[in-house]
């Protein structure tokens, strides 16, 4: 059996989510890839293949500086949102590449939210979701309990008229 490195790996799970996540022109993909020393971002127009916004470590201002820690990604996430609002862009679809959402992708993709990416609410998280479907549902439960739902008022109204025809028999 051969050893797969965490580098196939990783390109194995990127493979997965590419096929699912594509950027278009209305909502582009925001592609993370990250290496030792740096990290790396780009906006992209999948459909065009067209790189609409880039922004890393290895950059001017951050010459000199550690770029592989939670502090730069989170100074990257903030850069790249400004870049994206300067094109236009407030709407991304979030391409982790294969990485685990945590420490410095997570960073990086927290703060481009923060600072304006994905902001009017379109981007709801799994669990905001859940907890609106949940709401709903305890709403429908509360206004039901009281009243019966048109079914059971259908089925009890053929019962009475069954009775009633039975009773008009015996008579």
């Amino acid at each position: 059996m051969a050893n797969t490195s965490r580098a196939d790996i990783r390109r194995k799970i990127h493979g997965r989510i590419r096929k699912k996540v594509q950027g278009t022109s209305e909502r582009p993909r925001l592609a993370v890839f990250r290496s030792v020393k740096h990290i790396y971002v780009q906006i992209i127009d999948d459909v065009k293949s067209v790189t609409l916004a880039a922004a890393s470590t290895n950059e001017g201002e951050f010459k000199g500086k550690p770029g592989g820690n939670i502090e730069a990604a989170a100074a990257i996430g903030k850069l790249i949102a400004e870049r994206a609002a300067e094109k236009g862009i407030d709407q991304v679809v979030y391409d982790r590449g294969g990485y685990v959402y945590h420490g410095r992708v997570k960073s990086l993709i927290d703060a481009s939210r923060e600072a304006g990416l994905n902001k009017n609410g379109t981007d709801d998280s799994k669990a905001e979701k859940i907890n609106k479907a949940d709401n709903v549902e305890d709403e429908l439960k509360i206004e039901q309990k009281g009243n019966k739902t048109v079914q059971e008022k259908e089925v009890e109204e053929a019962a009475d008229a069954q009775m009633n025809e039975k009773a008009g028999e015996e008579e």
